[in-house]
């Protein structure tokens, strides 16, 4: 008998299993921006102030006036919290805010405004407004132009200068307006979507008693309710906190 051939048994070699992946937490990244650098004469001027204090009302302005440190006749801003949203009136204060208005009317032809010292609109302007440019203060318009300017809204309302049957500034009679403008009158109204109304209330140079007053023509037109805080600033200065009990 011929020998049979075995075959010979071949081991199967098992592999190590791998181990587990192991998976390290991430890490999270924080970008931190750049603190904003003040300048030495801001570091100055912030000496004076205690940021956690807030003062009475004639105090505070005396600091805001004291603090105030640019080389031109500094405006007094006014930053009042409000409680709600969406505050909107018209305001004439007691002393001028020390600005003069930049105003555009829309006249019907034949109106006499040269005396005025304000910019009369056109069509050509409209032109002007629906590409971007709207460097006003403020639009006084004629009834008789709205349909024009209602092309002009998505332009003029965010920037908060839209003529408005409310604050006046649509009417027949454009001369009160502007004169009632011109002698102070003003609006006052919350940032959009925000709870903050930014004012400029006068000059850095005027007596602290007409400042204290325009402070409190407003705080007497919004309400006591109304008002969370004031906090009051020169054009370039800290800001000083004020005691609403004071005024």
């Amino acid at each position: 008998m011929g020998k049979s051939k075995v075959k010979p048994v071949e081991e199967k070699v098992t592999a190590p299993a791998k181990p587990e992946a192991i998976e390290e937490p991430q890490k999270t990244v924080q970008k931190q921006g750049k603190a904003k650098v003040r300048s030495q004469k801001y570091q100055q001027a912030l000496g004076k102030v205690d940021r956690n204090i807030s003062y009475p009302l004639s105090e505070a302005l005396d600091l805001v006036k004291n603090s105030s440190y640019c080389q031109f006749p500094a405006t007094v801003e006014l930053h009042l919290n409000t409680r709600i949203k969406g505050l909107r009136g018209l305001l004439t204060l007691p002393y001028s805010s020390g600005k003069k208005l930049n105003i555009l009317v829309f006249a019907p032809a034949g109106a006499k405004l040269e005396s005025k010292e304000v910019t009369l609109g056109d069509g050509a302007t409209i032109e002007e407004i629906l590409k971007g440019k709207a460097n006003f203060d403020v639009i006084v318009a004629h009834p008789s132009w709205m349909p024009k300017l209602a092309t002009c809204a998505k332009v003029l309302g965010p920037r908060g200068i839209m003529p408005n049957p409310k604050n006046g500034t649509i009417t027949e009679h454009l001369e009160k307006a502007i004169d009632d403008l011109q002698a102070g009158k003003m609006e006052y109204k919350t940032e959009a979507n925000g709870k903050v109304i930014h004012m400029g209330i006068g000059k850095v140079s005027q007596p602290t008693e007409e400042l204290s007053a325009n402070v409190k023509a407003l705080y007497s037109v919004l309400g006591k309710s109304k008002v969370a805080k004031i906090t009051l600033s020169p054009t370039m200065g800290p800001g000083v906190k004020v005691d609403l009990n004071s005024i």
